[in-house]
């Protein structure tokens, strides 16, 4: 790999976590691999100490295990792990999406409606970052409708697994499309206060997601 150039608002580490989590994201490394810091830091022209801190941050994430005197070893995402990400969504967002529907305010949901607008906006122009982004903030904004700190806690203890999920997904136009219309689904549940419907749309949006992200990872 060809030495990269970082840009200045983005520190070293952190650039270095997102070369190295799409690498084991997409199998360039492989599950129980080592990650050879030397061999790294040789490809990126960088000292080992960001390496380490990029290393840190992925074991906090579940992708790397490091082994004293050993070194660090990718996990990656197997298939259960995906089934077992979307298993867990599924049944605690069936409750937040729920609880939303019954107590939204009118200003939670006009701001759920610009998110939207603006998922309409950026699937239009492939853009698939912006659209990922506004993917998070659509829930994020669900979350907050429940009104409930407890389940707002446990939603927030499995976001950096659904995160990885997202970033594993290729937002191919066809993704791109088929994300945007499961969102609108949800939205129009929303608007009605039609809490089943709210639900039963969640249910199909994340198992869709699901197969998105093992198709990506190719599981």
């Amino acid at each position: 790999m060809n030495s990269e150039t970082f840009p200045h608002s983005i520190s070293l580490a952190e650039e270095i976590e997102t070369i190295l989590r799409e690498r084991i994201l997409h199998g360039e490394y492989g599950i129980g691999e080592r990650i050879k810091e030397s061999q790294v830091a040789e490809e990126l022209a960088v000292s080992r100490t960001p390496i380490r801190e990029a290393l840190r941050q992925l074991e906090q994430k579940g992708l790397v295990q490091s082994i004293p005197n050993r070194g660090s070893f990718a996990l990656g995402f197997t298939r259960q792990d995906i089934g077992d990400i979307y298993t867990v969504r599924a049944a605690v967002e069936a409750i937040a999406v729920g609880w939303a529907a019954e107590r939204i305010s009118a200003k939670e949901l006009t701001e759920l409606e610009d998110v939207f607008e603006k998922m309409e906006f950026f699937t239009e122009r492939l853009d698939s970052k912006r659209v990922s982004e506004l993917n998070k903030d659509f829930h994020k904004i669900i979350y907050n409708a429940t009104g409930s700190r407890f389940l707002a806690q446990i939603l927030r203890s499995y976001q950096d697994y659904v995160e990885q999920t997202r970033k594993a997904t290729v937002y191919c136009k066809e993704n791109l499309m088929a994300i945007l219309s499961e969102h609108g689904d949800i939205l129009e549940a929303l608007r009605k206060k039609d809490k089943d419907l709210a639900v039963e749309r969640i249910a199909v949006h994340l198992e869709n997601s699901r197969k998105r992200a093992e198709l990506s990872l190719k599981l």
